[in-house]
């Protein structure tokens, strides 16, 4: 695995149909919440409630489209999102989960890290709480299992073989 260090390896993107499922379900909530609030209004607080439900989905349903226009990226040292941001140095990376009981988001794996990082989501895409970082939600899973291969193949190759 030598050579050029900004080559990328794997690249992963939502796909169209669950960036337009999830943005879609999003605003149809914000839309009910709101309708609901209008035609059938409860007392004040709860209607001020449901107005504030609507109005968080929809700012969620922003973020969700923002964030997934972009994608992530994994060159021989870094992971990083297309948008510049640097998710992780490949040496920091101490380990990959991708097990059906790890806390990771859908379609995709989790990894750990060496020093925290600033707290960052991007809903769809990933987030980074800490020495953990998760990718995955609206990715199709074969983009999220090749990056998790290569991720665990060049960690092997770091770290040599195993000692008996």
């Amino acid at each position: 695995m030598n050579g050029d260090t900004t080559e990328v390896l794997a690249t992963v993107r939502a796909s169209a149909g669950r960036r337009g499922l999830g943005i879609g379900s999003l605003w149809a909530l914000a839309a009910l919440v709101i309708w609901l609030g209008l035609t059938e209004p409860p007392a004040i607080g709860w209607q001020l409630f449901l107005f504030a439900m609507g109005a968080a989905a929809i700012w969620l349903a922003e973020q969700m489209r923002r964030a997934t226009q972009h994608g992530l990226e994994l060159t021989r040292t870094v992971l990083r999102s297309t948008d510049g941001t640097t998710l992780a140095q490949i040496d920091a990376i101490t380990g990959l989960d991708r097990g059906m009981f790890a806390f990771k988001p859908s379609n995709g794996f989790l990894l750990s890290l060496t020093d925290k990082a600033p707290a960052q989501w991007r809903p769809g895409l990933y987030w980074r709480l800490g020495k953990r970082i998760g990718v995955g939600g609206m990715t199709p899973g074969h983009q999220t299992k090749f990056m998790a291969e290569m991720i665990s193949a060049m960690m092997a190759e770091r770290n040599g073989p195993p000692k008996l």
